[in-house]
């Protein structure tokens, strides 16, 4: 299989990461903006008859889904045999049912979009809260990962004596799953939430762990207010401040700050550039992508009901 690499802006790491994993090459896209801010994209490598695939995260997804979709065609309109999305963040999955009437239904339709312009999709722990798979909004074939095994090998060579827990029970399939793989304890607190930063937690009694190194794990660290408030009541029952372990580090505005002060130390995987990235993902990403694209011969439509 011929296969090849391009890398949208702030992606060039993980798709190096990718392509030292599997060998395969890296094509040029020339991606800038007008003084319009409207997007350009020229092609700079030939792509006749490869499978190729895209890495782009979709963190801060409306800076970017133009020029994505602009070269997923480009790329398809220049012979490509097959065109793959890497996104090991996926946006626009919160919002998955009306809370309000009128409300856009946003998850479903920028499943749409890209579902419109790629052949498959790949990406690391997705928000599926009310799905029970990316299948039930994606028209195109999609593989979604679990960087669990990989957050718990950096515990384990990291940390002795880990306490894992879990602020909420959203997080549950997190550090349950990181608790087994390493063989350690796990609490899992309550949380109740008031707005996009007020929340409240109450934690359970962690004194039978005491000696342990308290670890935080979530699979997205966004406005840091769940995370900070845990950390305190982890603080108030004798422990040090705790490690915040995240598949995606979102960091809004005065997060990183906020968990800093607390005297948090953050990690997270590589799905969102950022300072705190400690784990990479290029082997998952690979191993997934390279099943992928041996798997399909070219592109499948399938529309929607």
């Amino acid at each position: 299989m011929t296969a090849m690499l391009f890398s949208m802006p702030g992606n060039e790491r993980l798709a190096a990461s990718i392509a030292e994993h599997t060998g395969w090459a890296t094509g040029t896209l020339e991606v800038r903006r007008f003084p319009d801010q409207e997007s350009y994209v020229r092609l700079r490598s030939g792509v006749s008859g490869s499978a190729v695939a895209v890495i782009c995260t979709l963190a801060r997804p409306d800076d970017q889904i133009m020029r994505l979709l602009f070269a997923a065609r480009l790329l398809r309109e220049s012979g490509a045999r097959s065109v793959h999305l890497v996104a090991p963040y996926l946006a626009y999955m919160r919002q998955d049912r009306r809370f309000k009437d009128g409300e856009a239904l946003t998850s479903r339709q920028f499943a749409q979009l890209l579902s419109s312009e790629f052949d498959g999709l790949v990406t690391v722990d997705p928000h599926l809260h009310r799905y029970a798979d990316l299948g039930e909004i994606y028209s195109m074939e999609t593989a979604s990962l679990a960087a669990s095994p990989l957050l718990a090998d950096w515990v384990r060579a990291n940390v002795d004596a880990p306490l894992i827990i879990g602020p909420d029970s959203e997080s549950e399939q997190w550090a349950g799953a990181i608790a087994r793989l390493i063989g350690a304890p796990h609490a899992v607190f309550a949380k109740s939430r008031r707005g996009d930063r007020d929340v409240l937690i109450a934690a359970s009694d962690l004194g039978a762990w005491k000696g342990r190194t308290p670890i935080l794990v979530d699979d997205v660290i966004s406005s840091g207010h769940t995370l900070a408030n845990a950390a305190r009541e982890i603080i108030d029952q004798g422990f040090p401040p705790p490690i915040c372990l995240a598949v995606h580090g979102l960091f809004a505005a005065g997060a990183e700050a906020l968990l800093r002060e607390v005297g948090c130390r953050m990690v997270t995987t590589e799905s969102i550039s950022h300072a705190s990235n400690a784990i990479t993902l290029g082997a998952l990403l690979g191993d997934a992508l390279a099943r992928q694209m041996e798997g399909g011969a070219g592109r499948l439509r399938i529309t929607p009901e």
